[in-house]
C-alpha cells in the first residue's frame, strides 16, 4: 500500500533532482489517494466515508499541483504526456 521511496536522492544529480523530488511526492499523494478511498470503502459510517473521500479529493489536487510543477522543470515529461494523451485519444476516442 506505501510505496518505497524508488530513487536515492542523495546520489541524484543536481540538475535532476528537483525533477525526482516532484516524482517521489507524486508517488506520495498518489498512495495517499489509494488509501483513504480504500478506508471509505471499508467503513459503514457515512460521516467517515465522507470525510476520507473529502481527502481523497484534496490530494487529487495535490497531484495536479506536483504535475503542474513537473512539467515545468521536465519538457521531455510535457511532451511525452501530450503524446499518450493523443494516443489515447486515436485508440478510444474523446
Amino acid at each position: 500500500m506505501i510505496s518505497k521511496v524508488p530513487v536515492f536522492i542523495e546520489k541524484t544529480g543536481k540538475e535532476e533532482i528537483n525533477k525526482e523530488i516532484l516524482r517521489v511526492a507524486i508517488i506520495a499523494e498518489l498512495d495517499a489517494i489509494n488509501l483513504y478511498e480504500q478506508l471509505s470503502q471499508a467503513t459503514s459510517d457515512e460521516g467517515i466515508k465522507m470525510v476520507l473521500l473529502d481527502i481523497a479529493r484534496e490530494e487529487k489536487t495535490h497531484v495536479g499541483e506536483l504535475q503542474a510543477l513537473l512539467l515545468k522543470k521536465d519538457r521531455e515529461q510535457a511532451s511525452e504526456l501530450e503524446k499518450g494523451r493523443e494516443e489515447v485519444e486515436e485508440k478510444i476516442g474523446k
